[in-house]
C-alpha cells in the first residue's frame, strides 16, 4: 500500500510561495523605490489617483502580499496535515499560465512548480505528514 503521507521535508509548497512573494516584494522595493517613497511622502491615503505607474506599482506590491498570504495558508494546511483542494492548484496554474502568456520574461514561472505539485498531491490524495 502506498504511503500517502509525504515527509516533513516535502511540505515545501507554502514556503516556496512565501519565498517567491518575498522576492517579488523586495524586487518591487528595489525597482520602484522612488514611486513607493512618493506614495509615503504624499501621505499614503488616496495617493494613486490616475497615475498609471503608481497604480501598477501598488498592484505589483499587493500581488506579492496576496501571494504571501496564499503561501501562509498552504503552509498552515501542510503543517496541520490537511489536504489543499485541487481547485487551489488549478487556480494557481491558471494564474501562472495567464501570467506567462502575457509576460513570458517574468517571475510567473516560479509559481509553476508549486501549482503542479498541488495538483499532483490532489490527484494522489496526498496530505503532508504532521
Amino acid at each position: 500500500m502506498m504511503d500517502t503521507q509525504p515527509s516533513k521535508a516535502n511540505r515545501w509548497i507554502g514556503l516556496w510561495l512565501m519565498g517567491v512573494a518575498t522576492i517579488h516584494c523586495a524586487f518591487g522595493v528595489i525597482m520602484f523605490g522612488e514611486v513607493l517613497a512618493a506614495i509615503v511622502r504624499r501621505g499614503v491615503f488616496n495617493t494613486v489617483g490616475s497615475d498609471p505607474m503608481t497604480g501598477a506599482v501598488v498592484w505589483f506590491m499587493l500581488f506579492g502580499a496576496a501571494l504571501f498570504i496564499c503561501g501562509q495558508t498552504i503552509l498552515q494546511l501542510e503543517q496541520a496535515g490537511q489536504p489543499v483542494r485541487a481547485a487551489v492548484g488549478w487556480s494557481l496554474l491558471l494564474l501562472v499560465v495567464l501570467g506567462v502568456v502575457l509576460m513570458p520574461v517574468s517571475g510567473f514561472w516560479l509559481a509553476l512548480p508549486p501549482a503542479l505539485a498541488l495538483l499532483r498531491r490532489a490527484k494522489l490524495g496526498v496530505t503532508p505528514a504532521i
